[in-house]
């Protein structure tokens, strides 16, 4: 066992950057280079892991955890899975519009579990097929790039629009759309950038401004905010763009950018913890992380004159909740490129206190201290692929910048955030 007491910080995250890296290449199918959802044994593929399993190749080149040979290898393996798979509108497709169904069969790539064809999670692997398209820029590496097109021109963004300015979140081949929309802040910002950068179906000019205007601006916890409650919706869209410094009208107008934004959140998150306003045990300003993650399941116990209610894997959020005292562990590590000291003083705090979170020095998803199982808090079994991709990006960016770097230069990043009225800072001209 890892005594992460005897590390410094730049040894401590350099560790669990490369253990969170790990999942990728332990639940990785090598006939089709899909990567699973969680550890669990029958676990089905989810699209977006695979987009940050697509992202985090690069990074394990960088650090020397795997050749650029072997990363190509695994790019290509998921590249040419995604371009045969079958697109339609018969239930057991993979994908239909260019998009994909968010849970795969691991062997043959098959909608599972009926779900739904999910447009954030196409985008979030759309995300890792941008970062693969430009990474790999060496001669020998022009499939990747082809694949890259291809799979990014098919996605019909403007159909998933529904004739209206949002996006619905999805869609089923025995109903249609879902009647709920991608409305409100939270990570759907690399949905609406990708979607304004296309060049073959590009969202309409209106569709950024019309999501931005269902947003909340608020002052919570003597923070001003524009509101999101789960920190995770205040992280994903941040792995792949760089914020700083860049903003839209609506970020224009409130003086502030989408990176400060995340910085406000994580006061409003540690805030929340300190006062603890559920008396959840662990909670305090370094014991924070309330987002979406695995939890307890649906139970209810009375405990210290309380009744208490507990939930399985959804998303929560701070201050208005859901809250059941399960904290995501992993969580404010990937605070690291926003708040270097919040995120290093939380996590060592944690892992100091409740070393059972980070089996086999990787964070699982869920922790809560509140509900005692045999003697010790609930702790989440095995770890999820979007946990640790997460992390991966994270600590990456804070370390060097380099998926922000490589995003610089992706032409539907670049194009999308201008379409969606983005200025300044490293956009400008």
């Amino acid at each position: 066992m890892t005594d992460f007491g005897d590390l410094d910080d730049e040894a401590l995250v350099k560790h669990l950057q490369r253990t969170a890296f790990g999942y990728f290449s332990d639940f990785f199918e090598p006939d089709t280079g899909l990567v699973a959802d969680t550890s669990r044994d029958g676990s089905p593929c989810s699209i977006a892991v695979v987009g940050f399993a697509l992202s985090c190749y690069p990074i394990a080149v960088k650090n020397q955890w795997i050749t650029r040979t072997e990363a190509a290898r695994r790019t290509l393996l998921a590249l040419r899975f995604f371009k045969e798979s079958r697109q339609g509108e018969e239930p057991d497709a993979t994908g239909y519009k260019g998009f994909y169904y968010h849970f795969l069969d691991m062997k043959s790539g098959k909608r599972v579990w009926n779900c739904e064809l999910s447009l954030v999670d196409t985008a979030l692997l759309m995300a890792g097929v941008c970062v693969a398209g430009t990474f790999f820029d060496k001669r020998d590496e022009q499939e990747i790039r082809d694949l890259s097109r291809e799979l990014f021109d098919r996605v019909d963004w403007r159909w998933a629009q529904n004739g209206r300015e949002t996006l619905s979140q999805g869609w089923r081949p025995d109903c249609g759309f879902l009647h709920y929309g991608w409305e409100g802040y939270n990570e759907a910002t690399i949905l609406y950038v990708l979607g304004a950068g296309s060049t073959t179906h590009p969202l309409t000019d209106k569709s950024f401004s019309g999501w931005t205007s269902t947003y909340q601006w608020e002052h919570l916890l003597s923070q001003d905010v524009l509101y999101s409650g789960p920190l995770f919706t205040h992280l994903f869209s941040h792995a792949w763009i760089d914020f700083r410094g860049i903003r839209d009208a609506f970020m224009r107008q409130a003086g502030s950018d989408y990176f400060d934004n995340t910085r406000a959140a994580i006061r409003i998150h540690r805030e929340y913890g300190a006062r603890n306003p559920q008396a959840y045990s662990g909670y305090d300003r370094d014991f924070w992380g309330v987002t979406a993650g695995d939890g307890p399941g649906d139970q209810d116990m009375r405990e210290n004159g309380r009744d208490r209610r507990f939930f399985g894997y959804m998303s929560r959020g701070v201050p208005y909740g859901p809250d059941d005292g399960t904290i995501s562990p992993w969580a404010m590590l990937a605070c690291l490129p926003f708040d270097h000291e919040a995120a290093l003083a939380g996590t060592r705090h944690l892992i100091r206190r409740y070393r059972q979170v980070i089996p086999g020095d990787r964070f699982s998803s869920g922790f809560n201290p509140t509900l005692v199982v045999d003697g010790a808090g609930w702790l989440s079994k095995g770890w999820y692929g979007l946990d640790q991709g997460l992390l991966v990006m994270s600590i990456e960016n804070a370390r060097s910048g380099f998926v922000w770097d490589i995003m610089r230069d992706c032409p539907p990043i670049v194009r999308g955030l201008r379409r969606s009225g983005f200025a300044g800072g490293w956009l400008a001209p």
